[in-house]
């Protein structure tokens, strides 16, 4: 009998422990601290996958705690580097975390919708999710490196229109999917 509790939902969980630390950090001004943290989230987001593959311990546990983790560290992320008075030089703009905030809440409720109105489906993460992902991350720790270093950039700029292309590819691509979905049952 496998636990539920692998080293990759260890791992997880963990990252979910680092979401509290970061929002500290960031709001007492140490960002650098918070850029550490949020890296180590980052890791952790990468080697939980990779631990639960090599070693053959994907769990049910594992599939629900690893998206949340993201989720959770993600909006953390953009909230935290959106609020005013914090004194960062670089901030993410509002519209950008509504966007991202609202594609995330529509796709959870759309999976939601589905699995209640057609039956339980399995939903994969596609390559256009995984990219969004990627994105906010380099997007996060590209402000918070040029915060700590205390200048503007114009590379945060760049990765403000990044996330907001990729969100919106990424959201379109979700729509699709659940429309297939949704045709197949018809």
């Amino acid at each position: 009998m496998t636990s539920t509790l692998t080293a990759a939902n260890q791992l997880t969980l963990l990252r979910m422990a680092l979401i509290p630390a970061f929002v500290i950090f960031l709001l007492y001004g140490y960002s650098g601290w918070g850029l550490v943290t949020l890296v180590a989230a980052g890791i952790t987001d990468g080697l939980d996958g990779l631990i639960a593959r090599r070693t053959g311990q994907k769990t049910t546990l594992g599939a629900w705690l690893d998206p949340m983790a993201d989720k959770l560290l993600l909006v953390t992320m953009f909230v935290m580097l959106t609020l005013p008075g914090l004194g960062f030089p670089n901030r993410l703009p509002i519209w950008l975390t509504v966007l991202v905030i609202s594609r995330d809440v529509a796709i959870v409720l759309s999976v939601a919708v589905v699995n209640f109105a057609i039956g339980p489906r399995t939903f994969h993460p596609s390559i256009w999710g995984k990219l969004a992902t990627a994105t906010y991350i380099v997007t996060g720790v590209v402000t918070l490196t040029f915060n700590y270093l205390n200048r503007p950039s114009p590379l945060v700029a760049a990765c403000i229109y990044a996330s907001l292309v990729v969100t919106i590819v990424s959201g379109v691509h979700y729509v699709r999917h659940g429309i297939h979905i949704i045709n197949q049952q018809s």
